[in-house]
């Protein structure tokens, strides 16, 4: 599922693309992933409107109108966005398509429709309904370091917990917990003070590193745990790879070089 990193490239594509275009009309070709109006009403909700703005907050992008109501636009494991002119170069699981007055349409696929599309009147209502934490880029280190505290699940679910901070996922999470050498099924409460300070520099290092190169896997360090998930990969102290269910996901980690603290 793309996290905060892989978000923010397509706020950067949807800013470019869709910003300041009056939409001349909405068409839905499938609406399985609109979630709480059916496509009639969100074609019909959509036409003639502006975007004017957007917010990405964790995994979550918000296109705002010239009404102030959003578009949520969650990616799920497989959605993407398409900006084009001629049919031919539809995206082949076009779900729906934004169609502007230039002429160009910004398409929205998802082949296995796992994403989420709602139409909001009030998105801080929304927010404050689902719970969501601050965006892991905007949380101020203390607060963070205070919501630690007397916590006893393990610190990978703490990262991956939406309500903690937003925008955190599984692969991301691994990769701050091996930089960090702390063992992501590791207590939170029971991981000294200077090391959970530690894991907030290095989540922030990590995802602004991420942001940087547009969340392009291959640009990443040749160190980082991202390019060692094999089963022949080896610790800087020459240790194996392993792997278990960790915070309810699939976890890759180097018990020997990383410290479980309980």
């Amino acid at each position: 599922m793309p996290e905060l990193p892989e978000v923010n490239t397509f706020k950067r594509y949807f800013d470019k693309s869709a910003l300041d275009q009056k939409i001349q009309q909405v068409i839905v070709h499938d609406e399985k992933i609109i979630r709480n109006v059916n496509g009639e009403a969100f074609e019909n909700l959509m036409q003639g409107r502006t975007f004017v703005s957007s917010y990405r907050r964790g995994k979550y992008l918000f296109a705002k109108m010239d009404n102030q109501h959003d578009v949520l636009l969650h990616f799920g494991m497989t959605g993407d966005l398409k900006y084009y002119e001629d049919e031919l170069d539809r995206p082949k699981h076009e779900r729906f398509v934004f169609c502007f007055e230039n002429g160009f349409r910004l398409g929205f696929d998802c082949p296995r429709k796992f994403a989420r599309i709602l139409y909001l009147e009030d998105r801080e209502q929304y927010i404050k309904e689902i719970k969501l934490g601050p965006d892991a880029l905007e949380i101020e280190k203390a607060y963070f370091l205070s919501l630690t505290e007397g916590k006893k699940g393990s610190v990978k679910g703490f990262l991956l917990n939406q309500k903690h901070l937003a925008g955190v996922g599984n692969l991301y999470a691994d990769e701050v917990c091996y930089q960090t050498q702390v063992h992501p099924g590791s207590v939170v409460q029971a991981i000294p003070l200077a090391k959970r300070a530690a894991i907030f520099d290095k989540m922030q290092e990590v995802i602004r590193f991420a942001i940087d190169k547009n969340a392009y896997y291959k640009d990443y360090p040749d160190d980082w745990l991202w390019q060692w998930r094999k089963p022949d990969a080896t610790a800087p102290n020459g240790s194996a790879i392993d792997q278990a269910k960790i915070g309810g996901r699939t976890t890759y980690f180097f018990p020997e070089w990383q410290v479980l603290y309980t």
